[in-house]
């Protein structure tokens, strides 16, 4: 690959032009990073979609942005069905990568993805974007440092309504694109690596019910991107036989316990990603839709809320926060964070481990959601391989 500087900025490419995709080449920009192009499920649609973004090119193929030397970073937007020949191909050729989740559609996948990041000695992450949150990074300190005692139960929930309706449709209703899953792999993922990150756990048996309550739904005749709200008019009746909402018992390491809801047919949550941590001595609850405070418990004298202000946070919280206090980030700042994060690690800057979420951390959740569909299926407690 060859080394860079803090003055050569890494040259990217995003491959998809989906929602994600567009979220990628904002936040690579802010991140410091040079867009040089895009890569789209057909020409013309990516050609579109690179003017509208301001991106200079549009990359034929994968093939062809592979063989740019100009290129050092891929990140990979697409359906889940090719994020693994997708990332494989582009670790062959040097390039670091950066891959949204589920990391692949099962984990013999995932597991090869590991190998070949490994092999070839790329950086590598997952998209598990939420870590970056700042207080994110504050509650995980807290826990380090003993503020709440011994974690005893996690429980929450990631609710979304934007497939409600019948006429509600996009490529994660496909299970040969998607995968087995679609609530728990899609936003369960996420919940799942936050809560584990931050507790230093891991989830090592899980008790899983699922249920798709729109059996039917419509198809159109052409793409529909992700929260567009556009339902479908003409569309042709499928069977959808994946998850529209999932309830999951947990048991994690170090004796810990757990449950947590996914839906994507609540309506008015909008991305409700949400966390209680009840331990011996104190409890943490967060909402994404409310980012910027973290509820703090206390059984003997008054709750808390700490507000996201780098000025009163630990150190690793307040690298990660860009804005002063009352100034509300989230989303985007997440994104970027993680980006800068593994950016830096590229140019040189050696990062501790779980400093960022990698291909490992993909094929862990992987797993796990594994273990959720086989759970389901059996009507059994079942352990992540």
């Amino acid at each position: 690959m060859g080394s860079h500087s803090d003055r050569a900025p890494l040259g990217i490419v995003v491959v998809g032009t989906g929602q994600v995709g567009r979220v990628h080449v904002e936040c690579a920009r802010r991140a410091g990073a040079n867009v040089l192009g895009v890569v789209g499920s057909s020409p013309d649609r990516a050609a579109a979609k690179a003017r509208s973004w301001g991106v200079p090119r549009t990359f034929r193929d994968l093939d062809e942005a592979l063989a740019d030397p100009n290129v050092h970073v891929v990140h990979v937007a697409t359906p889940n069905d090719v994020h693994a020949q997708q990332a494989i191909a582009a670790a062959r050729a040097g390039k670091h990568v950066i891959c949204e989740k589920p990391l692949a559609m099962n984990s013999g996948e995932a597991s090869a993805m590991v190998d070949v990041a490994r092999s070839f000695a790329i950086t590598n992450a997952t998209c598990f974007e939420f870590r970056f949150y700042p207080l994110m990074h504050e509650a995980r300190a807290m826990i380090e440092r003993g503020d709440i005692g011994h974690p005893l139960f996690v429980s929450g929930s990631y609710h979304q309504d934007w497939l409600l309706r019948e006429t509600d449709w996009n490529w994660r209703l496909e299970s040969e694109r998607a995968g087995n899953l679609r609530a728990v792999s899609d936003i369960g993922s996420h919940w799942l690596d936050l809560v584990c990150w931050i507790t230093g756990t891991r989830v090592h048996e899980v008790f899983a019910d699922l249920h798709t309550f729109l059996p039917t739904r419509y198809k159109p005749a052409g793409e529909v991107e992700t929260f567009s709200g556009r339902a479908v008019v003409d569309g042709t009746p499928v069977r959808i036989v994946t998850d529209d909402a999932a309830a999951v018992l947990l048991r994690l390491s170090h004796d810990v316990r757990g449950a947590f809801t996914v839906s994507q047919v609540s309506a008015g949550r909008k991305n409700d990603l949400r966390f209680e941590i009840a331990g011996t001595e104190a409890s943490l609850m967060w909402s994404s839709e409310n980012s910027d405070t973290l509820w703090i418990g206390h059984r003997g004298r008054t709750n808390e809320v700490l507000l996201n202000d780098p000025v009163h946070l630990d150190p690793r919280a307040a690298g990660v926060t860009f804005y002063p206090g009352g100034h509300v980030e989230g989303y985007g700042e997440a994104f970027t964070s993680l980006f800068s994060t593994v950016y830096s690690d590229i140019l040189g800057t050696a990062h501790p481990p779980g400093s960022y979420p990698t291909f490992e951390d993909g094929l862990r959740s992987v797993q796990v959601s594994d273990a959720v569909w086989n759970s389901a299926a059996r009507g059994a407690w079942v352990t992540v391989a």
